[in-house]
């Protein structure tokens, strides 16, 4: 077994784990596809794998979501997604590794000034502005390093939701903006034929990481999963960094 395959592999187990449990754990999945193949097309991989693991938390908890919550920001994406096509479209890839190491390092910052922080307005309550730089920030992160889950869990921090809240919001809006991106990452030629055999190889583990998730996820306590998520991220921020 070669080393970018026990990489692609370990990618798939964390995206499903993720997807039904630890949200934050999906900036590890992205790492270790962009140490195991060229930056630009590890971006689709995890797109695809991420879709897959989107289906799933979909069905898992769909009717837990907060819909005014989205409502108010997925229409301020688009703009983000647009500035992050454009991103890939300009730089090479070790640019690109560290700036989704960089983007990874602001949102562990940002998510260690908010846990200071024991109140603030809910999003849906927010200034627009608020609700526009959240979305445009999530649509560029997510764009450019499928790595918008540490801006989206600040958003719902925010609001204040309960854990099943948030993992039915957190299932709808990733599902709604991975699906969005294809069209984009497709127009950037990312879809090749070794990134879709490495997706058919990685489907399977993604469902099994996805049962994982749904089984542990009743047994870990709120505060252990954020420090999980904010560790994760700086793990993956570093690995990126430096390798």
């Amino acid at each position: 077994m070669t080393w970018s395959l026990v990489l692609l592999i370990s990618a798939a187990l964390v995206v499903g784990i993720a997807k039904t449990s630890f949200g934050g754990l999906g900036a590890i999945a992205v790492a270790l596809l962009a140490m195991g193949m060229p930056t630009k097309e590890s971006t689709a991989a995890a797109l695809l794998l991420l879709i897959v693991g989107d289906v799933v938390a979909v069905l898992r908890y769909r009717r837990a979501a907060k819909w005014a919550l989205l409502k108010r920001l997925l229409p301020s994406v688009l703009p983000g997604l647009v500035l992050g096509a454009l991103f890939i479209h300009f730089v090479d890839d070790l640019v690109l590794k560290r700036s989704i190491g960089a983007i990874l390092v602001v949102s562990v910052l940002i998510h260690l000034v908010l846990r200071r922080r024991s109140t603030g307005p809910a999003p849906e309550h927010a200034p627009l502005g608020l609700s526009i730089a959240a979305g445009t920030a999530a649509g560029f992160t997510t764009m450019t390093a499928n790595a918008a889950g540490p801006v989206m869990t600040l958003y719902l921090q925010l609001a204040r939701v309960d854990k099943l809240a948030f993992l039915g919001t957190f299932a709808w809006f990733f599902f709604i903006i991975n699906l969005s991106k294809t069209p984009f990452t497709a127009a950037l030629g990312l879809f090749t034929p070794e990134v879709l055999r490495s997706v058919v190889i990685g489907i399977p583990f993604v469902l099994v990481g996805a049962a994982v998730g749904i089984l542990v996820i009743r047994k870990v306590p709120q505060r252990a999963f954020d420090n999980l998520t904010l560790a994760a991220s700086a793990v993956a921020a570093l690995a990126l960094l430096v390798l």
